[in-house]
């Protein structure tokens, strides 16, 4: 445990190094959002049509690793849905609960460090993973609140959701390089570096805008972003434990990377999610920031069983 922690330490020390230079405003939200732009469009876009432009699809997908972390990820998402509607939180509220107990920081924290301490084939079980929260998840919240607003589905709320996620820089980026993969289009070598070199500042880029981006979060409503932390922390990597280990007996390594993605804080595109619609931003914001900081000890507990 103490060996993989001070393997995950220098991780953390660059989130709160962001951290930081946002609280003393040497790093504005504005400075903050357009180095999330560059990440999030350039530098890990880069990082994934590399990898996967070096895999087949036959190679990437997984029946038993997808249903595995499918059926555990529903079973969290409609028990925190079930405890907030107990609460009688209302359908939007509870959607955006479950959202923070199974979505986790996969695209920024969990890529890069994960590839760095499991090693580079992690990358493609982390995008099966990413495929999941986005396709799935990512969706789900977006039919149910405007559903639930409208009355009723409409054709072109799944219109919009299936936009977005044609825009999703990630998305695209897995999808052309598994296509030049089909298509044995090999990347040539000023391009691959190119992409190499492009690519390696997603790694500290993420974590950096991580941190400054935290700054901003406040830590209200403390007992419910105490539960919801709970839920993604410890709930959700155990429930993908006895799926993948158990039940589904997904091969070991491939559960390795599933059990630690699983238990990576609360991801800050929910945080987005909340405040465009207007549901629970300042809860979002408080489990967003308590699930980061104990995940210094949780995420290196958990990869330390695995490992």
């Amino acid at each position: 445990m103490l060996e993989v922690l001070r393997e995950t330490l220098p991780f953390f020390a660059v989130i709160a190094l962001g951290y930081g230079a946002g609280r003393v405003n040497f790093f504005t939200p504005e400075a903050t959002a357009y180095l999330t732009k560059f990440v999030f469009y350039f530098a890990l876009s880069a990082m994934l049509l590399r990898f996967s432009a070096n895999l087949s699809l036959a190679e990437l997908w997984s029946w038993p690793f997808v249903l595995a972390y499918f059926s555990a990820s529903a079973l969290v998402y409609v028990l925190v849905t079930a405890v907030a509607l107990v609460r009688r939180r209302g359908l939007e509220e509870a959607a955006v609960e479950a959202q923070c107990a199974v979505v986790g920081n996969v695209g920024f924290l969990g890529i890069p460090m994960l590839a760095l301490l499991l090693g580079e084939e992690a990358i493609g079980f982390n995008m099966l993973v990413l495929a999941v929260d986005l396709v799935v998840f990512g969706s789900l919240i977006v039919i149910l609140i405007t559903g639930r607003r409208d009355g009723r589905l409409r054709p072109a709320v799944l219109g919009t959701v299936a936009l977005g996620l044609l825009k999703n820089p990630m998305i695209v980026s897995i999808a052309l390089g598994l296509t030049l993969s089909g298509l044995q289009v090999p990347i040539p070598g000023p391009a691959n570096d190119f992409l190499v070199l492009l690519g390696s500042a997603a790694t500290p880029g993420a974590l950096f805008a991580i941190g400054a981006s935290l700054a901003t979060k406040s830590a209200e409503r403390l007992a419910v972003a105490g539960w919801l932390s709970f839920a993604k922390l410890v709930l959700h990597p155990a429930a993908v434990a006895v799926a993948a280990l158990w039940i589904f007996e997904v091969e070991p390594y491939a559960a390795a990377v599933m059990i630690a993605a699983a238990a990576l804080p609360v991801a800050g595109n929910v945080y987005i999610l909340a405040q465009h619609y207007g549901v629970a931003p300042h809860r979002v914001s408080a489990s967003i920031l308590i699930s980061t900081a104990l995940s210094i000890l949780t995420v290196s507990a958990v990869i330390a069983w695995v490992g």
